[in-house]
């Protein structure tokens, strides 16, 4: 997590862009989206190994209203910034990590911060009403959503093909309505596509490499999905 610019004490927060001074309710609001094309992930922890570092690859970095920048990650049922995860059973974030470099590092890489306050000052913040739509963009990660059907006791995996950014802060996944392609291939922003949210047997996100063991029905991965639809936390 990096703040650019602002204070602890919410009646000093700033507009990064404006200079105004931000409403406590609207300070967290997410502005501007870059996704992540360099291979940096989060490094995280859990129960199943606490002396053993998880790979996640990162989807996008988040500039919010305030000026703090974070990682964002689809995790179970949305997409959360790395540096809130502290759960010792579903995942406890360590730090970042560059393939490239082999450097694991806490904070924001400064370039990816002045990218995102540079597009934010070119293409804006506002917009008229808060369903406007501010950014669309591919998924790079291979997230796929999980849809289980209570009536006909299925789960369906269905690949997440773009995420958009709300003027209200919202970010949402956006699944493929295969009753309403009209051309290929379906592209962010395609008439076809929906938030995932609005599918009420929408669960949870897996990036891919779970997502083909659920395909390949591994025992153990299958277990653990029913684990977590039932309700169960192991």
């Amino acid at each position: 997590m990096h703040t650019v610019k602002g204070s602890d004490n919410k009646a000093n927060v700033v507009n990064i862009f404006s200079g105004r001074p931000v409403c406590k309710e609207n300070d967290s609001r997410i502005v501007r989206l870059s996704p992540e094309c360099d291979g940096i992930s989060m490094l995280y922890t859990n129960n199943t190994n606490n002396a053993k570092l998880y790979r996640m690859s990162i989807l996008c970095w988040a500039l919010r209203e305030n000026g703090q920048v974070d990682a964002l990650v689809p995790w179970l049922d949305n997409i959360y910034p790395c540096s809130e995860l502290n759960s010792p059973v579903d995942g406890q974030w360590e730090g970042y990590y560059e393939t490239c470099s082999e450097t694991v590092f806490d904070e924001p890489p400064e370039h990816k911060i002045s990218s995102l306050i540079h597009s934010a000052e070119y293409f804006g913040t506002e917009s008229a009403e808060p369903d406007d739509v501010l950014q669309q963009f591919a998924d790079t990660i291979g997230t796929h959503a999980l849809l289980c059907e209570r009536k006909t006791n299925s789960i369906t995996l269905t690949e997440v093909l773009s995420w958009r950014l709300l003027a209200n802060g919202s970010v949402q996944a956006m699944l493929i309505d295969e009753n309403k392609i009209t051309d290929t291939p379906v592209l962010p922003g395609d008439p076809a596509l929906y938030p995932a949210g609005d599918n009420p047997a929408f669960k949870y996100f897996f990036q891919h490499h779970i997502a083909n063991q659920i395909k390949s029905q591994d025992p153990d991965t299958l277990s653990a999905i029913s684990v977590l639809l039932n309700g169960k936390k192991h």
